[in-house]
């Protein structure tokens, strides 16, 4: 791989961004993130992350909004997005939107890692048909 690969983590919350964020460049990935959906789409068409780790509940603008404007953008709608929830009930439905992955919280270092890295080197197999575990399918 001659550059890391970027990945855009979106979540309300700072702890939870900062533990993802830790994870993934252990992983060798590197790192942006974004506190809101309003943000997020701001550094998603701006930067052009390789994939998103995306949190479902979030205040003013949920993940699941968030999900259907990169959808429906061009420039971001290919970008394989990673979402994460406290509720399973979620899942259908990110999948369904077009997320790659859904990972229920709290979930397992290495299942977000085989998430992101299934993701970015499948990112137009269907969710279905991918094998890492949390995952829709």
């Amino acid at each position: 791989m001659n550059h890391k690969r970027e990945i855009l983590i979106v979540d309300d919350d700072a702890d939870v961004r900062f533990a993802v964020a830790a994870r993934l460049v252990r992983a060798g990935y590197t790192t942006t993130s974004a506190s809101n959906g309003s943000e997020a789409l701001q550094v998603a068409l701006a930067q052009r992350p390789d994939a998103i780790v995306l949190d479902v509940r979030m205040p003013d603008m949920d993940g699941m909004t968030v999900l259907s404007k990169l959808k429906a953008e061009a420039d971001t709608r290919n970008v394989p997005v990673v979402m994460l929830s406290a509720s399973v009930v979620d899942q259908n439905r990110a999948i369904d939107a077009g997320a790659r992955f859904f990972l229920s919280k709290p979930y397992r270092a290495e299942d977000l890692v085989t998430a992101v890295t299934k993701a970015l080197d499948a990112p137009h197999t269907p969710p279905s048909a991918c094998a890492a575990v949390g995952e829709a399918g």
